[in-house]
């Protein structure tokens, strides 16, 4: 199989991860790369042996996909016009700053049968993979998502910095529609919402509470679930799996609980190139990608939801 032309926009602390990974897989061939800092784009195109493009539009006319990791107000801009050339679009996460520039892309992608997938890396964690196969029939989720203030993703509020993870990795699991959201958040350290707290009911009776923080001493990245018989806990910082599961619901005598507990970790693996591999594989085969625009879009759509919530709440 040839290997697929692939070029990187946007090569800062992100994008430049992102080149590493592309420059590494066999089935890709890394043309070059492009940065509005036209340092940036040299410093990434000498360490990895390939072109620092003076324009994207020149970067366009060589590639056959292209991965988007500049700053969110851009990727509807940059997105849109490689999908107007004809080249496939791998965007960071959030898909766009606004639902509808999400649909206009997806419109777009499917009307020129070009393959657009989202950076939601969290699908690809290796402790989410190792324990998707245990759920199922979820009906009540909870994510906590905490970091310290950092610069870089400071320029959209803290719903669509973190939360949006732990939005798509809810919707992909509970597989329904939200139906009812309440939420409540404020601004801490920026003129925008830094911590945020949502609820999300779906029309098959689930119910997530997702939190996310930028203002955090500690960072934490957990999730739990609930369903019928079980209980499954992911740290995915440290990659620790808990599984609680019952033989049989208590019957009110004696003090022990019918209870089975399993626990492991999930091996370190690389998510990143996990995902931008997939993206090329989906290209080069002519297959689904695995977290298409549509699905970013949804994502991006309850985001917005729980944004107007806390607006609604300051009102």
């Amino acid at each position: 199989m040839t290997a697929l032309r692939v070029g990187v926009v946007g090569v800062g602390y992100l994008g430049r991860f992102h080149a590493q990974k592309l420059a590494g897989l066999d089935s890709a061939e890394l043309i070059g790369v492009y940065d509005a800092q036209i340092d940036t784009a040299a410093a990434v195109a000498t360490e990895l042996g390939t072109v620092a493009f003076e324009s994207y539009a020149a970067l366009a006319e060589k590639i056959d996909a292209v991965s988007i990791a500049a700053s969110t107000p851009a990727h509807y801009r940059l997105a849109k016009y490689f999908l107007e050339q004809g080249v496939h679009v791998f965007v960071e996460k959030p898909i766009t700053e606004t639902s509808a520039q999400a649909v206009e892309l997806v419109n777009l992608a499917d009307a020129r049968r070009l393959k657009l997938q989202v950076g939601h890396i969290e699908r690809f964690n290796p402790a989410l993979l190792a324990a998707r196969e245990h759920l199922h029939d979820i009906r009540f989720v909870e994510c906590h998502r905490l970091a310290a203030f950092k610069t870089r993703g400071a320029d959209v509020d803290v719903v669509l910095d973190l939360m949006i993870h732990d939005l798509d990795m809810v919707l992909s699991l509970i597989q329904a529609e939200p139906i009812k959201v309440s939420a409540m958040g404020l601004p801490v350290l920026t003129k925008t919402v830094d911590i945020a707290n949502a609820r999300i009911e779906f029309d098959n009776g689930a119910v997530a509470n997702v939190t996310a923080s930028r203002v955090s001493t500690n960072a934490q990245r957990k999730f739990r679930a609930f369903q019928a018989n079980q209980y499954l806990s992911i740290d995915f910082g440290t990659g620790m799996i808990q599984r609680v599961t019952s033989d049989g619901a208590w019957e009110g005598a004696g003090d022990k609980v019918p209870l089975n507990v399993s626990e492991w970790s999930a091996e370190k693996g690389d998510a990143l190139f996990l995902e931008l591999a997939a993206f090329v594989d989906a290209v080069s085969r002519d297959t689904d990608v695995p977290v298409p625009g549509r699905q970013g879009y949804a994502a991006l759509l309850l985001a917005e939801n729980i944004l107007q919530c806390i607006e609604d709440g300051k009102r």
